[in-house]
């Protein structure tokens, strides 16, 4: 059989472990699964969890994992990419690229990249973003909207403070306007559920600190949902100081225009700028899933993955 794309273009494989199935899926499985729709739809013919012992030499090798478990044992001397969920810090694993032949460590946006490349050099890292699958993700104009705004909370630092001094304020100030909202909490809902709430809804409230990608927020984009995001520019994990990163600048809408909606810094910016961008949602002058369309399908994505393994495999 000959290749379709580059030589070896049937063995992508895979270092993820497990891929749970009818079960609530991890943003990590999701990227691995939308991976692999992408190339479906190209048509590139792949093996998963292939026994390195089996890998030929020239076939390339892709390791999208949780854990520094992902490459053990891998001994082949076939260039491997790597990346997304294999370590949370370049400080947890300095020297991945002694240990390993490792050619390209792999972040979904430009933000994560320059903490990884800090370490690893500019030219060791790479932005690969996750497709979004807007076949399922798509909206459906005949379902009636229910309420107006869904308040998607993924708060993950300082839960107290930030729940009194942003989250309660912003209820407030949907109470008075007569906005009626629903609000759902990250990891305490399934799939159906955050899809049947997005086509009843008309626009969402994404609270969460900073996204490397955020599948949820470009999931209600791709169901033309527009969002106003808190993006408070910073990376705040608390493990920041023991890496000895303290200031990184960060964003939790890394992919997302003016079609998509807005975002506010702060509880002002939210109660200063919310009359403007409710209105424009009213009003319909927000286009989100036209943003997805032109930059995250699945197709896109595995496509951007054929051009970083051909830069590779030369």
């Amino acid at each position: 059989m000959g290749y379709k794309f580059f030589p070896g273009d049937r063995y992508i494989i895979s270092a993820l472990r497990k891929l749970i199935r009818g079960k609530k899926v991890s943003g990590i499985e999701k990227v691995f699964i939308n991976l692999c729709k992408g190339l479906d739809q190209l048509k590139v013919d792949y093996d998963i969890n292939l026994p390195f012992k089996k890998i030929r030499p020239n076939e390339p090798v892709v390791a999208l994992g949780v854990g520094k478990y992902a490459l053990q044992g891998y001994d082949q001397h076939n260039p491997v990419i790597v990346g997304i969920g294999l370590i949370t810090h370049p400080a947890e694993w300095p020297d991945l690229f002694k240990e390993y032949p490792v050619a390209i460590y792999l972040q979904h946006s430009e933000w994560a990249k320059k903490i990884y490349a800090a370490y690893y050099g500019e030219e060791h890292c790479g932005i690969w973003p996750a497709g979004i699958d807007t076949q399922r993700w798509t909206p459906s104009p005949a379902v009636t909207k229910k309420f107006d705004v869904l308040i998607y909370n993924k708060i993950m630092w300082n839960k107290e403070e930030n729940s009194v001094h942003l989250r309660q304020p912003i209820i407030e100030k949907l109470n008075n306007m007569g906005i009626s909202y629903h609000e759902i909490t990250y990891g305490q809902y399934n799939e159906n559920e955050y899809y049947n709430l997005l086509q009843q809804c008309r626009a969402m409230i994404f609270l969460c600190e900073h996204e490397s990608q955020g599948f949820a927020c470009c999931e209600a984009l791709s169901m033309n949902v527009p969002v106003f995001a808190w993006d408070q520019a910073y990376w705040l994990d608390p493990n920041r100081f023991k890496w000895n990163d303290p200031v990184v600048p960060a964003t939790s809408i890394p992919f997302f225009d003016e079609r998509c909606g807005m975002s506010f810094k702060d509880i002002k910016q939210f109660n200063h700028q919310f009359d403007t961008f409710w209105n424009n949602t009213i009003n319909e002058k927000y286009h989100p899933r036209q943003y997805v369309l032109e930059n995250l399908t699945l197709k896109k994505s595995a496509e951007r993955m054929l051009e970083i393994i051909r830069s590779v495999y030369k």
